[in-house]
């Protein structure tokens, strides 16, 4: 089975392509779509859709993992990351992928046993799930990979 992972933001979306191999996650792809900072919002979106698009034609995942919002203290910053999430969506729904959607303390309880552990906890722990000489980098796809191995967790394949 193939797990996308997305983090969902507007100006960086996440993402990450596992495979599970024996019963253990293997990555195939990861990376993040960037979109210029002063490009208007809804070009920004088009650049998420057709840019995940593609990620889905090449990778061929089975299934998408999604993060769910938490709420921010910038209102602006999260409907933004609102609508970017929701373009993901619409691209897995299109695809017709099954989605499941964790939230932040669901994935890091996955990963680290611990609810609230850090950026730092999580990212060491994508190295070693993965089996990977260092953390994925940037950040952004390390959390997309989070997701997707949670899924690997929760759902037994």
């Amino acid at each position: 089975m193939k797990i996308l992972g997305i983090d969902p933001g507007t100006g960086i979306c996440g993402f990450g392509v596992i495979e599970i191999k024996k019963g253990k996650p293997v990555m195939l792809d990861a990376g993040v779509i960037s979109t210029p900072p002063h490009t208007p919002l809804p070009e920004r979106l088009e650049d998420i859709y057709n840019s995940l698009h593609e990620i889905i034609k090449t990778d061929k995942p089975d299934v998408m993992a999604i993060e769910k919002l938490f709420f921010m203290q910038n209102i602006t910053t999260g409907i933004s990351v609102a609508e970017a999430r929701g373009v993901c969506l619409l691209v897995a729904k299109q695809c017709k992928l099954p989605i499941y959607e964790y939230s932040p303390n669901e994935i890091k309880k996955s990963m680290t046993g611990y609810g609230h552990a850090d950026k730092k906890q999580m990212q060491e722990m994508v190295r070693m799930h993965l089996g990977l000489d260092s953390v994925p980098k940037p950040d952004d796809a390390a959390d997309a990979l989070a997701a997707a191995i949670t899924h690997s967790f929760l759902s037994k394949v």
